[in-house]
């Protein structure tokens, strides 16, 4: 369950109009913090990420579906509750991962690589639209 302070700085970006996929940020930087308080541990800094994305979903964040290649198999809208013994298993299992892998070195690799793999156009539009937001707030 996230924490009422995530939901709230969520709910925060929605008025002012941010996209859902800023929205959704703050659920992963929630579960970063988990992993480098030791809450859990992950395999990868992508595993971080899935984990705060799926939370957000949960919670209404209109994201959308995760790639066709990277879903689970059996993963349906479920009408039921979680099955609280699978969801110990999943802590358990979790709380045997690495903590390193959310540092900010490997945040960094990851970023690095995520936008290599955009090309410079949408690096470049990127950086504008930065540029833009960042205006914005310093007039404000």
């Amino acid at each position: 369950m996230p924490e009422k302070r995530t939901i709230k700085k969520a709910r925060e970006d929605k008025k002012e109009g941010k996209a859902p996929t800023t929205q959704a940020g703050e659920f992963v930087r929630e579960e970063i913090q988990h992993v480098r308080e030791g809450k859990h541990g992950v395999r990868s800094p992508q595993q971080a990420i899935a984990i705060g994305l799926s939370k957000a979903r949960r919670a209404g964040i209109p994201l959308p579906p995760p790639p066709k290649n990277r879903r689970a198999k059996n993963e349906h809208k479920s009408t039921h509750s979680p099955n609280p013994r699978r969801s110990r298993g999943v802590l358990r299992a979790l709380k045997k991962e690495p903590h390193q892998t959310v540092s900010h070195r490997a945040l960094a690799k990851q970023t690095h690589r995520g936008a290599t793999k955009r090309g410079p156009k949408a690096r470049h539009q990127a950086a504008e639209k930065v540029a833009r937001t960042r205006a914005r707030e310093n007039s404000s």
